[in-house]
């Protein structure tokens, strides 16, 4: 951390705290376990920048559990969005790093919130790009619903009814904040 901690508005409102954001973190990863309990070929991949996080957690926690090590990569999905002819400004790019083989290996693409599926759907583009998985899976720390594609996450941590005038938003202490949390607020708060 550099300097002093981030803090969070008071107005928003806290529906996850950081036990809350563990104990999801260790489920999602026993059911990633379970599901197939040959890890030889389990890959973890984060999209930046908040699923990055997630996902680190995640590989760190089946690492543990399984006593083996577990792949893991990030990818930056910023040239498939849908909207990129749509931005005035010159997007930032931070990156894919996948320093593992691609093809025929289990992968499990991690976000920290789900909204319309547009993020995820880019990301499986760009995965693909560089190889082919023997299956992709879905996990995701926040599950707000409002699917514009047909998307649905394997492993959740928490499904987050909304409407689409509040947002999600994720604050862990990766990104400098004091705890970790995540946060639902208004329209208005979201602009921010």
């Amino acid at each position: 951390m550099s300097g002093k901690p981030k803090t969070v508005p008071s107005s928003w409102k806290q529906v996850l705290d950081a036990e809350t954001i563990s104990r999801c973190i260790s489920r999602i990863s026993y059911e990633i376990v379970e599901k197939d309990r040959d890890v030889s070929n389990l890959a973890i991949v984060g999209i930046r920048t908040g699923g990055e996080f997630i996902a680190k957690r995640l590989q760190q926690r089946i690492e543990e559990i399984e006593k083996a090590k577990i792949a893991f990569g990030v990818i930056d999905i910023t040239l498939y969005r849908d909207d990129l002819s749509h931005q005035s400004a010159q997007p930032t790019l931070r990156g894919t790093d996948l320093p593992f083989s691609i093809s025929g290996t289990r992968i499990v693409l991690v976000d920290d919130v789900l909204y319309t599926g547009r993020t995820i759907r880019a990301a499986l583009d760009a995965i693909i790009d560089f190889g082919r998985p023997s299956r992709v899976e879905l996990a995701c720390l926040v599950d707000r619903g409002h699917r514009e594609v047909p998307i649905r996450p394997d492993y959740v941590g928490k499904n987050l009814p909304t409407n689409r005038q509040e947002f999600v938003r994720v604050r862990l202490t990766e990104m400098d904040y004091s705890t970790d949390g995540v946060y639902l607020i208004s329209e208005n708060e979201g602009k921010r």
